[in-house]
């Protein structure tokens, strides 16, 4: 049975959808007005294994990601740029699907965006303040009266008392109560805005979620995503906006993926630390994204996860072997119902615990080596189990002898980003980013004209000079094959 933790209980839970073998899945997209970074990454990620494995368990999966394209930031940005808010927020949004692609992320079946769901977010407003969970304020505002509801608190686990202790109120705000959170925001000058009942404005972030979400999948669903840092007070608010509006439970499942640090850092822009997946990818080859994934997918979703050029060479390491494995092997049917299966889905039904399924990937590669030269046909057959399992995951999908034979990722070290530097020569005394693909297959062909000679001297005087520059050989079956270290 598939088991996950649910952040509203705070402890594992048996997963019975509402509907029997449907899945209705929300997630917190991004803020477009920049481009995405480690951080979203490991969201986009995250969830789209999760939509992969419960596809794969055979649920029909309705999957949601929205796309906040009205905020501060976002006027404060083409305030800056001098473009227009649409202009701004649809250039970043063909940029967050580039990025989404290259990590091998499906697109959701629906991404809804805010400014598209205007008219239900003021009709959710409007039920709001006619139930007595909401007031329009004397500027024109209008806010959501927290202590109206009782359940306020139950998914961070903060107290009404505790944050009465921190709030304040703004110069410019006419809130009842500290605590209570702004809806609608009545339109300063030079401001986009939509005309409602309390004048021009514009939403408020939380209720574009709570609008949107419901529209998209009804009052009540089954799982609601997101990075750990929206779960206060973000997803505290929708709970007690959704609840409000509807009268019913909100969502059954909440799921919170951990932060990104960087070095062992927060990562942020002061600290010279903050990455987008523009520049983790600039410093990679074709086989860069797939390496990212993998990183992300071997510490479970929960965990803090830690970016940095060792835990990227470490990844690029653990692929190579899982590719060498199924290099150069046949075409074969996956066998059904094995020990390998069941131990990758005993993994994934435990609160979708990749870094135990990614362990099996890696016995399987294991057991192909083993078998590649006594048994071929079984070990082709483990070869596609090993591409079967992999893509539940969204890994091992690509051609191995294209990423065993692709070239070095360049070094993301510290604040400063360490540009690669290409040489004009092709020797292989040169350095090995230079050493092109058709100079290393000369190479060889040079030693094995020298190893029918029977001149291993030079012959491993070539292997060596090779291995020296990262490129490692591999003699197997009469063949000799190549990948750089």
């Amino acid at each position: 049975m598939l088991q996950i933790h649910n952040s509203l209980t705070k402890k594992k839970e048996t997963f019975t959808p509402i509907e029997p073998g449907k899945v209705r899945l929300y997630v917190c997209g991004m803020t477009v007005y920049d481009y995405c970074h480690i951080g979203h990454a490991r969201v986009l990620v995250v969830f789209d294994m999760v939509v992969r494995y419960l596809r794969a368990r055979g649920f029909d999966v309705t999957y949601v990601r929205n796309v906040t394209d009205i905020d501060d930031k976002i006027i404060k940005r083409a305030n800056e740029n001098g473009e227009t808010i649409d202009a701004l927020t649809e250039r970043f949004i063909v940029a967050m699907h580039e990025d989404a692609d290259q990590l091998g992320v499906l697109r959701p079946d629906q991404e809804p965006r805010a400014t598209r769901y205007m008219n239900e977010i003021i009709r959710m407003i409007e039920t709001l303040i006619a139930r007595g969970f909401a007031y329009a304020a004397p500027n024109r505002d209008v806010y959501y009266r927290v202590r109206s509801f009782p359940h306020y608190g139950q998914l961070s686990g903060k107290s009404i008392d505790d944050l009465q202790v921190g709030a304040r109120v703004e110069a410019d705000e006419s809130k009842d109560d500290p605590l209570d959170f702004v809806l609608w925001k009545a339109a300063k000058p030079g401001e986009p805005y939509w005309e409602s009942p309390w004048g021009r404005g514009r939403p408020g972030w939380h209720i574009e979620c709570s609008a949107m979400s419901t529209c998209c999948l009804g009052n009540h669903f089954d799982i609601h995503g997101g990075g750990l840092d929206l779960q206060f007070p973000h997803h505290e608010n929708e709970i007690a906006q959704s609840e409000g509006a509807t009268g019913e439970k909100f969502v059954n499942l909440w799921m919170h993926n951990g932060f990104v640090r960087v070095d062992d850092e927060k990562m942020s822009k002061s600290l010279g630390n903050f990455f987008t997946i523009r520049d983790v990818l600039k410093h990679f080859d074709s086989k860069g994204p797939e390496v990212i994934r993998y990183f992300i997918l071997a510490s479970h979703y929960r965990s803090p996860l830690n970016y940095g050029d060792e835990s990227l060479q470490q990844a690029k390491s653990a692929l190579t072997r899982l590719y060498t494995a199924l290099n150069d092997l046949p075409d074969a049917t996956a066998p059904v119902g094995t020990d390998y299966e069941q131990r990758f889905n005993y993994a994934m039904d435990d609160d979708f615990n990749t870094p135990n399924a990614v362990s099996v990937l890696f016995d399987l590669a294991r057991d192909i080596n083993r078998l590649r030269t006594t048994e071929p046909a079984r070990a082709a057959a483990f070869g596609a189990l090993l591409r079967k399992l992999g893509g539940v995951l969204g890994l091992l999908q690509g051609d191995p002898k294209a990423f065993l034979q692709g070239d070095q990722m360049t070094s993301l070290q510290g604040p400063r980003v360490i540009e690669r530097k290409v040489r004009d020569s092709l020797t292989v005394s040169d350095d090995i980013h230079a050493l092109t693909n058709e100079a290393i297959d000369k190479l060889i062909e040079q030693r094995t004209n020298v190893r029918k000679a029977k001149n291993w001297a030079e012959s491993d005087r070539i292997r060596d000079e090779l291995k020296a520059k990262g490129v490692i050989l591999e003699d197997a079956a009469g063949k000799t094959t190549w990948r750089r270290e």
